[in-house]
């Protein structure tokens, strides 16, 4: 049964009541349908980082290949000493992208002038070239399964907060402003039965001493 709200029993908290029962329903719709939305975003973006999560491991795995072929034909001190020689920084661009109303992650690497390369292209071969690319294909896989896992997260997140918010309406809220209107609803119509009663008791007496 839902609890009563504590108001003062009047016709204008009555009024009051209804006007905020009908707010109520208005964001309850308003709710739902942003529920709705979210969830169809939820389900597009885990399909998306299942497919991000699978492209991540070939790209790893076409890059361990490539780095393994390289290396056995350059030999791997040789290899690593140009590697060494070409590391250069590598930063990423963080921003806010709104899905749904949820603002979500949008990482996008910068790379410096030229690639990643920054070895001695005359005394290496195709295949360090091949490992290179490989390498940067890996790291932006990398990047966008960590961008769609976390946004995945603040999606989950916004839909157990939006479901807390449509139950709380439509099981206790709404329910309780319900059951106020018809208590007092009821109330005032008793009052009336009995005023209406009271004032004909009054016309017999009055009509009797007329008489």
């Amino acid at each position: 049964m839902a609890q009563l709200i504590k108001v003062r029993p009047t016709k204008i908290e009555l009024v009051k009541l209804k006007r905020r029962l009908k707010l109520s329903q208005r964001v309850q719709k308003i709710v739902k349908d942003r529920l709705s939305i979210l969830t169809m975003e939820f389900l597009q973006a885990a399909r998306e980082t299942v497919n991000a999560k699978k492209h991540t491991i070939d790209a790893m795995n076409e890059a361990y290949k490539a780095m393994t072929i390289a290396s056995g034909y350059h030999g791997y001190v040789a290899l690593q000493k140009e590697l060494v020689a070409s590391e250069a920084d590598i930063t990423v661009t963080a921003g806010p992208r709104s899905v749904a109303g949820v603002r979500l992650p949008s990482l996008e690497l910068n790379e410096p002038t030229g690639g990643l390369r920054g070895y001695n292209l005359t005394e290496t071969s195709s295949l360090v070239d091949s490992a290179s690319d490989t390498a940067r294909e890996a790291l932006r896989a990398i990047m966008e399964l960590a961008e769609l896992q976390r946004g995945l997260e603040l999606l989950g997140g916004e839909i157990s907060r939006t479901k807390r918010i449509t139950n709380a309406l439509e099981y206790i809220l709404i329910p309780s402003l319900q059951a106020t209107i018809r208590f007092l609803s009821m109330k005032f119509e008793e009052r009336d039965r009995e005023e209406k009663s009271r004032l004909k008791r009054v016309k017999v007496l009055l009509a009797r001493k007329k008489v």
